[in-house]
């Protein structure tokens, strides 16, 4: 296990960019936020140094209209693996507003989409506003549970809990 991962973004996953697209599409009219994250590229499978884009966390409370997003930044949590933003605009229009360079400060990679939503209605930026490259790479992003329980192993707790007498906190155990 490496102690420190290289800084260097290689690129968003394919599946990730196509939840983008499809999240910016079921929100419009309205603007889609929410911030990307990044795994080490060992951890899918690719021989390079380096960060892939797997994430798009999504911010409870997040508000929307068809000219802006705002996020309640008490909400954001303090993620090692935050590399940036994505956020889209209904006009179309593939370029930061001076709202939007506002935000770039944290992180180094904001994608914006525009409408349609389609492979080509979208751009990358880097933390002053000028456009980058980022490519979109073909990896597997691994399935991570949250709750890594199924409803038969709830249903069989439950039933156990009935037999030893346990309580609710049993589930903590």
């Amino acid at each position: 296990m490496r102690l420190f991962r290289s800084d260097e973004l290689l690129g968003i996953a394919r599946e990730t960019m196509e939840f983008v697209l499809e999240a910016s599409e079921e929100s419009h009219p309205d603007e889609y936020m929410g911030f990307l994250r990044a795994d080490d590229a060992r951890k899918l499978d690719l021989d390079r140094d380096g960060q892939v884009i797997t994430d798009v966390l999504v911010i409870p409370g997040t508000e929307s209209s068809p000219t802006s997003a705002s996020v309640r930044t008490n909400m954001k949590p303090n993620d090692m693996r935050a590399v940036g933003s994505v956020h889209s605009h209904p006009n179309g229009a593939l370029r930061p507003s001076d709202a939007d360079l506002a935000t770039f400060g944290q992180g180094r990679v904001h994608i914006i989409v525009g409408a349609p939503y389609g492979w080509g209605d979208w751009k990358a930026f880097d933390n002053e506003g000028n456009q980058t490259t980022l490519d979109v790479l073909d990896v597997e992003v691994p399935d991570e549970h949250f709750f890594d329980f199924t409803q038969e192993d709830i249903d069989r707790e439950i039933g156990e809990e009935r037999r030893d007498g346990g309580g609710f906190l049993s589930w903590f155990r």
